[in-house]
């Protein structure tokens, strides 16, 4: 008998079994092995990183706590500031963004939309006038944005009666996932541009708005998928015993979609908290976040690799434990909506 036959039905031959295992453990070495040299580098000397490679403690090298003492416990070296912007800035962006997001995404999911294609292109030209006016004639925000809603609502009420085309919830739902196609430094000197005029550059405010704006479409995409599993009957049954529809949002379909929830929050979270092209336009020191700090150990002396890796551990650590408690609900998140019919 072949040894790629198998025995009994629904067991593997013990050939499949060496393949199969074998490319796993593959698999499995080529992901950890970067952990594991960020692990031990964090415990070499600088000699012993230059001089290498060595692979293991006690017989290629002695370990040392040289780097993790100067992360932690050096007076000039300031590592609980960034790291703590970093905790509030991906905590408070996300919960945010989770809360809008989850708003619209239910909102796309249960009602049409149809707006005119006129009524669009009136307010991206109030838009587009606001940032003239603050941008090129140095006229307050404050007066500019209200120049252009006055001017958007007057336009809108004028061309109401205008025949034009009008979109769909696809159409939106398209085009807020295509915000994220373009790459992200198309945005970055806007954005400066636009903190810069209200005076919140290197403050958590700034980072927290943008971060929630940028991470707006996963969201949306993602919980509209979750929303749409979600019978309409229940919401229905609320409903003729008197619910509202705030009601019904957060004591029906939340908790019913909380896999869902949880895997879009741990994912927007990662995303908020390794962010660091819109960081480093928008924060210098008093909003310095963990990655940029990471970039920073590359010192006219080259790259300090054993610095560097003390900050990437302690900046993955909290990640990878979030992952581990909350897996039952990312796993049943990542399935929900996978397979329909």
């Amino acid at each position: 008998m072949s040894i790629f036959e198998s025995k009994k039905l629904g067991e593997m031959a013990v050939g499949t079994k060496i393949v199969v295992y074998g490319v796993l453990g593959i698999w499995t070495f080529i992901v950890l092995f970067p952990l594991y040299w960020v692990l031990i580098t964090s415990f070499k000397l600088p000699i012993a990183v230059s001089g290498g490679p060595f692979y293991l403690p006690f017989v290629d090298f002695l370990p040392s706590l040289h780097a993790w003492s100067y992360i932690f416990f050096d007076l000039g070296n300031d590592t609980f500031r960034p790291y703590f912007n970093s905790v509030v800035v991906a905590v408070f962006s996300t919960l945010l963004v989770m809360i809008t997001g989850s708003l619209a995404a239910y909102a796309l999911s249960r009602f049409t939309f149809r707006p005119r294609l006129l009524t669009i292109l009136i307010f991206i030209l109030a838009v587009a006038l606001v940032i003239v006016l603050v941008a090129a004639l140095g006229v307050n925000w404050l007066i500019a944005v209200t120049v252009g809603v006055a001017l958007a609502v007057i336009g809108a009420g004028m061309f109401r009666r205008t025949p034009s085309p009008t979109l769909g919830n696809p159409d939106i739902l398209f085009w807020m996932i295509s915000q994220r196609i373009f790459p992200p430094v198309v945005a970055a000197i806007p954005i400066y541009v636009m903190f810069q005029q209200v005076r919140l550059l290197d403050t958590h405010v700034a980072l927290i708005l943008t971060y929630t704006a940028v991470n707006l479409p996963i969201v949306v995409w993602l919980m509209y998928d979750f929303f749409v599993s979600i019978p309409k009957d229940l919401e229905e049954s609320a409903e003729l015993d008197g619910a509202s529809r705030i009601r019904i949002f957060f004591e029906i379909i939340l908790p019913l979609s909380k896999p869902g929830l949880v895997a879009t929050s741990l994912l927007v979270l990662i995303f908020s908290w390794n962010e660091y092209l819109l960081a480093l336009f928008l924060s210098t020191a008093n909003a310095q976040t963990m990655p940029l700090l990471v970039a920073a150990q590359n010192a006219t002396r080259g790259p300090q690799w054993w610095y560097m890796s003390v900050l990437i551990i302690i900046m993955i650590v909290p990640v990878i434990l979030l992952a581990l408690v909350l897996q039952r609900f990312i796993a049943k998140g990542l399935l929900v909506g996978a397979v329909k019919g």
